[in-house]
């Protein structure tokens, strides 16, 4: 890491008091869902179902309106009975897990369900409607089984796109973002977890407004850099990411800081042991991109996602103890963390 002359004295701090006087946009009376913005959530993997069930429940709970979300077909029913709020996409999957949309044909590409619910005929196609929920034009399976052009289509209606939360394959992660950056160059994106792995391409920048969201093993494993040169110096490693590759990059750990690309800093000191869990980033995720959807601009809803965060694991230790809560308990305590940091 490159010596960084010391900003303190510019940086941010971020607190309840700093975020009252920084209200997030907030829609009239008399709005629609339309209005509090269309977030699509590109995540998962059938190993890790889970964590999109996290971002997106906490996406909800940070106030977006409405919801698309992409990931696994094997697990795409199961996802949109588990959040029935989402209309869920599923996508093919490589042999080692990653998503692929490299083709919309559910049957001869494997599919959703391969047949296991004896939906499909001896051609391959669907059943005629026995039960009146499917059509050739569309329908459940369509909407679960799709791929590339269902995808592409939901970029391009989004308010804000996050992308990684709990998907696999470096190189399959890579060859979808790489695909769906051009299709999301309108709306704010946020890169997590798997979701960053193109940033370590030579030379990687983008030309969109893009949030990435390391912990400090993760923004070592992206740049080469010493893991504890970052976490001793978080404030100089997170500018220069966000230099390097143009984008907003938070540096998440006991310390997050922001940084904007053109070199703004904001920082929050706080949190407890309790939120070091497994889900707990994925929380984090859904609820800057809730707060992006919103309209919030990226500084701001990383800003208030990282502290709604923080606050909600406070709550949850007084309520539970400092250790043993779960990541998944999170999200219940953004509505009404929310509502106190509206009030003065």
């Amino acid at each position: 890491m490159n010596e960084t002359t010391d900003t303190s004295a510019d940086i941010i701090e971020i607190s309840a008091g700093m975020l009252r006087d920084w209200p997030l946009p907030m829609p009239d009376g008399d709005a629609d869902k339309e209005v509090r913005g269309h977030l699509l959530i590109v995540a998962g993997s059938r190993e890790m179902p889970g964590a999109v069930l996290l971002a997106a429940t906490a996406a909800l709970r940070a106030g977006a309106g409405k919801l698309t979300i992409a990931t696994a077909a094997s697990g795409a029913v199961a996802l949109g009975v588990a959040l029935p709020e989402a209309r869920v996409i599923g996508l093919q999957e490589t042999p080692d897990g990653g998503l692929r949309i490299d083709g919309d044909d559910l049957v001869r590409a494997g599919g959703l369900l391969d047949d296991r619910a004896g939906l499909l005929d001896d051609d391959g196609g669907l059943l005629e409607d026995r039960g009146g929920l499917l059509h050739e034009g569309g329908g459940l399976l369509r909407e679960s089984g799709g791929g590339g052009a269902a995808l592409r289509e939901a970029c391009q209606c989004a308010s804000a796109v996050l992308i990684g939360p709990g998907m696999q394959g470096d190189a399959a992660s890579v060859a979808l973002v790489g695909a769906l950056l051009p299709h999301c160059a309108h709306a704010p994106l946020i890169l997590d977890a798997a979701g960053m792995r193109i940033a370590a391409s030579d030379g990687h920048r983008f030309d969109s407004k893009v949030l990435l969201t390391p912990h400090a093993g993760e923004l070592a494993g992206l740049t080469g850099a010493d893991k504890q040169d970052i976490a001793s110096q978080p404030e100089a490693a997170a500018r220069e990411a966000a230099q390097r590759w143009h984008a907003w990059v938070a540096l998440k750990g006991a310390t997050t800081v922001i940084a904007a690309p053109e070199g703004a800093l904001w920082r929050h000191r706080g949190g407890n042991t309790g939120l070091a869990i497994s889900g707990s980033g994925d929380a984090l995720a859904g609820l800057i991109a809730g707060l992006a959807a919103r309209g919030a601009a990226l500084e701001q809803a990383a800003s208030w996602g990282v502290a709604l965060h923080a606050m909600a694991g406070e709550q949850l230790s007084l309520r539970h103890g400092p250790l043993g809560y779960l990541a998944r308990e999170i999200s219940a305590e953004v509505p009404a963390l929310l509502r106190a940091l509206s009030t003065h």
